[in-house]
């Protein structure tokens, strides 16, 4: 089973010094070149809207079918900004608060939720500081794998639940855990204020309103075709394995919201450029962009993006057979993304980091 990597949720938020610039693909030529990894894709847009997207190397190690821009990459963790997007809008539309607690949103479910969970807000499981744990466990997670085809992903969503909240907290409401259940709680919410599933309203809300028609759940791709890049974990001897997109290729489909999303990186620009034009109101408004954007507690996590001293927005995902780093700077007018299919993090995420400042610090086209 592989879950979200958490511990590289807020890499992207170290800094590298600028190096110079002449092309994007350059950029993805070096990516390749410095990581190994059998794909590369970057990517970059400005507030005025120009925008670039350049990719490197093949599908999968073993064959010669190359990356094209078109293709689709796994997002791992930075599907939670987008999780937390679709709150705001469900906010907007007062459908729910952020106030809502769990104990308001989820007392006709038929099942018991422990007394400290009661008054957990939406807010509170989009910042970390919910109380629950990391994740619901191994053992009991096993339950839900299976492929997005083949499983029943609200009925999941409510015997995850079921299940968490039963359980005694991991740390007291406040503290801060980053926690990849909290996110299913989340959307467990929403679809519930909300009368549809959070695939249907992610799809209504998110994706289609900001062109992210690409948008998919799960490893992209058709089994036994090379159709799509594939996810490249540790090999049993060591290098790398390609993946089939299959059940063992990623997460189960009821940890969608917390890091299950999948597109092209043009549509990853949709995304991160609505973010950086936090100032127009025509998709949410300043409030809701401040909410969103605004970092609590020490760790300076906002939601779903954490906050650097400067105000410039980051996250990173990995479901250990992938790795994508994104970064809004709202001072330089820019926002970013580096992926591979390649989840072997400790090594990959520093090239992704300093492909990242490259481009949004050095003038190039």
């Amino acid at each position: 089973m592989k879950f979200l990597c958490a511990a590289t949720a807020l890499a992207c938020l170290s800094v590298a010094h600028a190096q110079p610039l002449t092309t994007l693909q350059s950029v993805a030529d070096s990516v390749l070149a410095e990581s190994g990894a059998p794909a590369a894709g970057v990517a970059r847009v400005s507030r005025d809207g120009a925008r670039s997207v350049a990719v490197a190397g093949v599908r999968r190690q073993d064959a010669p079918d190359e990356v094209t821009p078109d293709d689709l990459w796994h997002l791992g963790s930075n599907t939670k900004a987008m999780t937390a997007t679709l709150a705001a809008r469900l906010v907007e539309a007062g459908v729910l608060d952020w106030d809502t607690t769990l104990g308001e949103a989820l007392s006709d479910l038929g099942f018991e939720i422990s007394a400290e969970f009661i008054p957990v807000t939406l807010a509170d499981l989009l910042h970390h500081r919910s109380g629950l744990p990391a994740n619901l466990g191994r053992f009991s997670t096993i339950r839900f794998l299976g492929s997005d085809d083949s499983r029943d992903v609200q009925e999941d969503r409510l015997r995850y639940a079921e299940i968490l909240l039963a359980q005694e907290p991991a740390q007291s409401r406040g503290a801060f855990v980053y926690s990849n259940a909290g996110y299913v709680i989340a959307a467990l919410m929403m679809e519930q204020a909300a009368g549809r599933s959070y695939e249907t309203l992610m799809r209504e809300e998110v994706f289609s309103p900001l062109g992210m028609e690409s948008a998919g759940w799960g490893p992209p791709g058709e089994m036994g075709a090379n159709d799509q890049p594939r996810g490249h974990g540790a090999g049993l001897f060591g290098g790398l394995s390609a993946r089939e997109p299959d059940e063992r290729a990623d997460n189960p489909p009821v940890l969608n919201s917390a890091g299950r999303a999948h597109m092209t990186l043009d549509d990853v620009l949709d995304f991160l450029q609505a973010h950086l034009d936090a100032e127009d109101a025509s998709y949410l408004s300043a409030r809701s962009w401040e909410v969103l954007h605004r970092p609590v507690g020490e760790e300076a996590y906002a939601m779903g993006w954490g906050v650097t001293s400067e105000g410039a927005l980051g996250h990173s995902g990995s479901n250990t057979m992938w790795l994508i780093r994104a970064r809004i700077d709202p001072a330089q007018g820019r926002a970013a993304a580096a992926v591979v299919n390649d989840g072997r993090v400790q090594h990959t995420s520093p090239v992704l980091g300093r492909a990242l400042t490259q481009m949004l610090e050095a003038e190039t086209p």
